[in-house]
């Protein structure tokens, strides 16, 4: 089992979101990648074949351990892997991917673990039938992908051959422990402020400084004018700090919008030129 080398096929549908996240990860973990897509209709495929990634389409309604056994031994990929299949749904996070790799350093020939749909339910695991489990991840070792593959509908943990290490298990919840969180994750203004530091955004540079001193200013001007019935230099005075506040106030507003404007057009300017200079080059 230690020479095999390991294979991390990805099973899901419509994961454009989080596709190129999971292929970048498995680079780190695993000796090749594929992809077997269940019926994509956003860019799932395509960011996968711009990555490098194979993609295997699987075209059953009802997704088995069996019918994904033998979609890889009949496929044009090696076949001198070990297999970690993982499929991906909504409630799979990424940082369940170094856990699940383990699975193939436990000398397993077939080691699958599903998830039961009814969680009050008692379950015999021996007498469960393969093809009717619903998959969290399976590793399958050279050997016991041959094994699966041969599995009909009836197929239990009984019918595989004495000498193959076999373990069927139901995916229990991962431990949820708590974790300290960074000024950029704590929550989405967190996140916001914090690109803004470190951007030098002109929204936070000058339009927030500016947004206080007008209101400030505008504000003061009604309580100065209400205040003082005569004029002197006090009066002038703070009348003219007033109104230079509620001035320089507005001027930076419309600074930060300008130069917000202007970064946009920098950047759509950059993106003509860069794709222009890609388009000369691929010429």
């Amino acid at each position: 089992m230690s020479s095999e080398s390991l294979r991390l096929v990805y099973v899901g549908r419509d994961i454009e979101l989080r596709i190129i996240s999971l292929l970048v990860r498995a680079q780190e973990l695993a000796d090749e990648t594929i992809l077997i897509d269940l019926g994509s209709s956003d860019r799932t495929i395509d960011l996968a074949n711009e990555f490098g990634c194979q993609v295997l389409h699987y075209t059953d309604d009802v997704l088995t351990a069996p019918k994904l056994a033998k979609l890889i031994s009949s496929s044009s990929v090696k076949q001198d892997y070990a297999n970690l299949i993982i499929s991906i749904t909504d409630d799979w996070k990424l940082r369940e991917l170094p856990v699940v790799v383990n699975r193939s350093r436990e000398g397993w020939d077939v080691y699958l673990a599903f998830n039961n749909s009814v969680s009050n339910q008692e379950l015999i695991v021996e007498d469960l039938v393969i093809e009717s489990l619903e998959i969290d991840h399976l590793f399958l070792s050279r050997t016991g992908l041959d094994e699966l593959s041969k599995a009909n509908s009836m197929t239990s943990t009984h019918n595989f051959p004495k000498h193959l290490r076999v373990r069927v298990i139901e995916s229990v919840d991962k431990i949820s422990l708590p974790q300290r969180e960074s000024l950029a994750t704590a929550s989405r203004f967190a996140q916001m402020f914090y690109w803004m530091l470190e951007t030098k955004h002109p929204l936070f540079l000058f339009g927030i400084p500016g947004i206080v001193l007008f209101i400030l200013g505008f504000r003061l001007s009604g309580n100065v004018v209400d205040t003082f019935n005569e004029l002197n230099s006090v009066s002038i005075g703070v009348t003219l700090t007033t109104i230079a506040m509620t001035l320089i106030g507005l001027f930076a507003m419309m600074v930060a919008l300008i130069l917000y404007i202007m970064g946009k057009q920098v950047e759509q300017i950059q993106s003509q030129y860069d794709l222009a200079g890609y388009d000369d080059k691929s010429i």
